[in-house]
């Protein structure tokens, strides 16, 4: 029997950082390692990520680290957690695998990789794992099946039940119905979808609105879509394959994706339509541009401040947002939408009637069926997501007491196959990454940004004479996102004032005191700015000798 504990590090009450732990007695077993995109009050945070202290504390138990899928919700940490853990074990399908690799190489960084295939068991002592492929908008998406001898652990990351979506899309509903008939102690399911009624399906599909925007709009077409969206890249290549129309790809990495995912069979398109930048302008061409990872609209917003080499936009053109506006980021989507709209140019965007493929309610209730599970937990969502997920499964006879709703942190511990209350937690953290530093950025530094944008900064030069200390030059006011100094040239010199007598107080001899003479000059300046414009600017005093 079995003493188990199941928590998340990241991804409960809240879209993204998902981090899932599962310890099985002595073992740890990790079910993604997702990012969180920065909304826009993070300002200069590029995203957020969970801490690894745990599991850097634990590293010596874990067995690997399983990834559903690769979109950056899932698997966008992995460059920041091998910096902690460089031997880590990271298992994957094909596809996965390759964005993974795409990922690591831009950070010169290499990881002990190891390519799993749908429906062949994996082996961990006592313990297995049983991947199963699910339906989502990228190929070879799993849903893996952690079995323990106190019955099976199910995690099924991000999925909808769509009979249309084949191939490598397919949901093998009949894997999961025998899985559903083998004990299945905890079912743990996304919920962010679980507030819309009814199947996603067919709410996800856009080839409809792909094949109209073509046919209406007879000149260049910009279609912004995330890079991992392979299906919905799929469904626009179909669009244009039944129109004479070409394509240009802008950006390498797209390109490598796209070609990539060509040549693996994944997506079906003629690469001989496939142009290079220089057909960029050719009449009626399908130009598809993706984000740069974290950086939402980051290339539309570069052909907007017409910085693009290549590319600019005109009153002719017709661009289409085909990516999801996600929670965080609306400030800079209106923006994005109002300056296309001022160029003259047609905007075409997904409305909130096109679902992304995550399970919406009837999706989440199949699941439940399938699986049978004793206990459900839902994940990978905002914590009102959790609850309604929680209501579903109560319509269909489940209590309470064998729903598990938790935070990050909290722990839901099973022994011999039966919840117990442990009121264990986990400690658990933000971690802000802003550019290429992997360390925390932090509150303090988040709090000066805030600090800079909201009253702006006043710095106040003075130099003095290293020998004598005799003051060489009065103290002189810069200030940026202030106060307009030509406005306010009174409130400036009085401010030069007060710095000076402050100064002048703390000459003795030839000794200053720099110090007591920096924080005697921030408090005096603080309180006078604000009695004066009700404004708290950031103060740098700058003393120098010569």
């Amino acid at each position: 029997m079995s003493k188990i504990n199941i928590f998340a590090l990241g991804g409960l009450n809240e879209k993204g950082k998902n981090m899932y732990v599962v310890e099985v007695n002595n073992d740890i077993f990790i079910f993604e390692a997702g990012l969180k995109y920065a909304s826009d009050d993070l300002l200069g945070i590029d995203y957020i990520i969970p801490s690894f202290d745990y599991l850097v504390e634990n590293k010596d138990r874990i067995i690997g680290l399983f990834i559903t899928h690769g979109h950056d919700e899932q698997m966008g940490a992995i460059a920041d957690l091998i910096s902690y853990i460089p031997d880590i074990k990271i298992y994957a399908g094909k596809f996965t695998l390759e964005i993974i690799k795409q990922d690591l190489e831009e950070e010169n960084l290499k990881a002990n990789l190891i390519e799993i295939t749908a429906h062949k068991k994996l082996d961990f002592k006592e313990n297995s794992i049983f991947p199963i492929q699910v339906s989502h908008a990228l190929p070879d998406s799993f849903l893996y099946v952690l079995n323990t001898n106190d019955g099976a652990i199910v995690f099924t990351g991000n999925y909808v039940f769509d009979p249309t979506m084949t191939g490598p899309y397919k949901t093998d509903i009949g894997k999961l119905a025998y899985i559903g008939k083998q004990n299945v102690l905890c079912l743990m399911s996304e919920s962010l979808y679980s507030m819309n009624a009814g199947f996603t399906s067919p709410k996800h599909l856009a080839g409809d609105l792909f094949t109209e925007t073509l046919i209406k709009n007879p000149n260049r077409i910009l279609c912004n879509i995330f890079g991992s969206q392979i299906y919905r890249i799929q469904e626009l290549l179909t669009a244009v394959s039944n129109t004479k129309r070409n394509i240009v790809i802008m950006g390498k990495n797209l390109e490598k994706i796209i070609l990539k995912s060509i040549d693996m069979g994944f997506i079906k398109f003629d690469k001989k339509r496939i142009k290079n930048i220089h057909h960029v302008n050719d009449e009626g061409i399908v130009v598809i541009i993706s984000n740069e990872k974290e950086k939402p609209y980051s290339s539309l917003k570069r052909i907007l401040r017409k910085s693009d080499k290549f590319i600019t936009l005109n009153e002719n053109d017709t661009v289409v947002i085909a990516s999801p506006i996600y929670e965080g980021i609306e400030l800079t989507s209106t923006k994005i939408f109002d300056d296309i709209a001022k160029i003259g140019s047609k905007l075409v965007i997904l409305s909130k009637e096109f679902l992304s493929p995550h399970a919406s309610r009837e999706d989440i209730l199949m699941m439940i069926n399938l699986m049978q599970p004793k206990y459900f937990m839902p994940v990978n969502g905002e914590y009102r997501n959790q609850v309604e997920a929680a209501n579903a499964a109560k319509i269909i006879g489940y209590n309470s007491s064998n729903i598990l709703l938790k935070l990050n942190g909290q722990v839901a511990s099973f022994k011999d196959g039966k919840l117990i209350d442990s009121n264990r937690t986990v400690k658990v953290d933000d971690i802000f990454i802003d550019g290429k530093d992997n360390s925390d950025i932090g509150d303090l530094v988040l709090k000066d940004r805030e600090l800079l944008v909201d009253n702006g900064i006043v710095i106040v030069t003075s130099t003095i004479d290293k020998q004598t200390k005799k003051i060489l030059a009065n103290p002189l006011i810069v200030t940026k996102g202030f106060v307009y100094v030509k406005e306010n040239i009174d409130l400036i010199k009085e401010a030069e004032k007060i710095s000076l007598k402050i100064l002048q107080d703390n000459v003795k001899g030839h000794y200053i005191d720099y110090n007591k003479v920096k924080i005697g000059i921030r408090d005096s300046l603080g309180k006078y700015f604000y009695r004066e414009t009700e404004c708290k600017p950031m103060i740098i005093v700058v003393m120098q000798e010569v």
